[in-house]
């Protein structure tokens, strides 16, 4: 609109077709608006099912998905981890020499929990003295239970530098507590708990089936 067309309208009639146009930018915004959110609820329709498909079953998300883990290489002494196997925590497999397994199966003033009190640590399979199935093998969450720190395994039965009585096992390197190699924790440790156990079992002599048992499948 030109300078001398505005200054031959009234106010009133300038006001109006200042609103006017206003009001049709308006629905023009809002068209637009509209379209692109119809388009993108088509998106989202047919993204929906897609991904949903991808989803565990509720008792997979419970359990978290379990994991084959050969272990066919690991020799006695050795172990395989940290495996981020189960609920995204590191898992330690251990492969138990005889002269460890027979240290385990001792009594031991020294440990909290040698007899593993504590059923929510592990299932009941792995309430015993080795703390697994199998004697040569253990499984344990990699997890300090103090505060969450992941120890380092010393594997050897000698008399270690951080203590004359603990025979190696786990240490945590970030307040100092120490586990014997069936994960069970040393007294007077900053660590209530010993190492949990998951649920596993045996699919064959030399894979394991980590996050999931026989009771849980």
């Amino acid at each position: 609109m030109s300078q001398d067309d505005q200054e031959g309208k009234s106010a009133e009639e300038l006001a109006e077709s200042i609103d006017t146009g206003n009001i049709n930018r308006q629905r023009r915004y809002f068209l637009i608006g509209a379209t692109a959110v119809v388009g993108g609820l088509g998106v989202v329709g047919a993204a929906v099912p897609f991904v949903a498909s991808w989803q565990p079953s509720a008792k997979a998300r419970a359990l978290g998905a379990p994991v084959r883990v050969d272990i066919s290489k690991l020799r006695p002494g050795e172990m395989l981890g940290p495996v981020p196997a189960w609920r995204g925590q590191p898992i330690f497999v251990v492969y138990r020499t005889q002269e460890t397994i027979d240290w385990l199966e001792q009594g031991h003033d020294s440990l909290a929990d040698p007899d593993s009190g504590n059923v929510d640590q592990q299932p009941g399979y792995a309430q015993n003295p080795v703390r697994a199935k199998r004697p040569e093998i253990g499984v344990y969450v990699g997890i300090c239970t103090h505060l969450g720190c992941s120890p380092k395994y010393y594997g050897e039965v000698t008399g270690d530098v951080f203590s004359e009585d603990w025979p190696g096992g786990f240490f945590c390197p970030c307040h100092g507590s120490r586990f014997d190699l069936a994960g069970r924790v040393v007294k007077g440790v900053p660590a209530p708990d010993n190492l949990p156990v998951p649920p596993y079992q045996f699919l064959s002599d030399n894979v394991l089936l980590i996050g999931e048992d026989e009771e849980t499948a």
